[in-house]
């Protein structure tokens, strides 16, 4: 190989696209929230895997309206990864199969929402925190942005990536999981990402930090990117991971 072809960069990573979705679940004698769980670690994990997808977390709610429901976030190379999974897993056999037996025993869920959210180009993939023996699981807390228009959205999206909000996050101990803009979904336009803690106390602890960060008031005063100016709504909820999940 020629010394010039050999020191070229790697080609950036293209962003992943996550799918995140939501079961709605019901206290019942049909036990939905352990048969979810079983259902989805011993069947959908392993077949999603065969369909070339991955399921980088697995929730329930811990602080959240709606409950109980179980969150799952999925990750796929492409737009056309994650459809071609889905036609995988429609054609599944095995799954097929267990998803059958599955529902013969009462409803796995009561509805289900879906939604596609595009990673930011700086942060193109999930960042896994370590999972280290005898570690307490830590809490996640799945926040949304939402903006009036797309040209608002934009702006808070440089305001994360070229403004330093990201940096800040990460410095103040806000460890980032992943970041996007919801391209199908509900309440759009927005941008939602997921945010680990060791626990609720450290959460309270950092949000202080970052709130009371010199650079995020200088960023925050900066001409057009007020929440005021680019953020109609933030909604979050905090979220607990399941033994299986990934993420932990």
């Amino acid at each position: 190989m020629p010394a010039a072809a050999a020191s070229m960069p790697a080609a950036p990573r293209k962003p992943s696209i996550f799918e995140i979705r939501r079961l709605q679940l019901r206290n019942s004698p049909h036990m939905q929230a352990q048969r979810v769980a079983d259902f989805l670690r011993q069947s959908y994990l392993p077949a999603l895997g065969r369909s070339g997808g991955a399921v980088h977390g697995v929730f329930s709610n811990l602080i959240a309206p709606q409950g109980p429901f179980v969150l799952l976030v999925c990750g796929f190379d492409s737009l056309s990864a994650w459809e071609s999974a889905q036609e995988k897993l429609n054609a599944d056999p095995r799954y097929l199969k267990d998803l059958e037996a599955a529902e013969a025993q009462g409803l796995l869920y009561m509805r289900m929402e879906v939604s596609l959210v595009r990673a930011f180009s700086s942060m193109p993939g999930v960042e896994t925190p370590p999972v280290e023996a005898q570690r307490p699981p830590r809490v996640f807390e799945w926040r949304t942005y939402e903006s009036n228009s797309p040209l608002t959205l934009r702006k808070k999206i440089r305001m994360f990536e070229e403004g330093g909000e990201i940096a800040i996050f990460r410095r103040v101990g806000l460890t980032p999981v992943f970041f996007g803009e919801t391209i199908v979904g509900t309440n759009l336009p927005n941008l939602t990402y997921l945010l680990a803690y060791d626990n609720l106390a450290a959460r309270e602890q950092n949000w202080a930090k970052f709130l009371a960060d010199p650079e995020w008031d200088k960023l925050r005063a900066t001409p057009g990117w007020s929440d005021a100016e680019i953020v109609s709504n933030i909604s979050n909820v905090m979220l607990r991971p399941l033994p299986f999940s990934p993420l932990r």
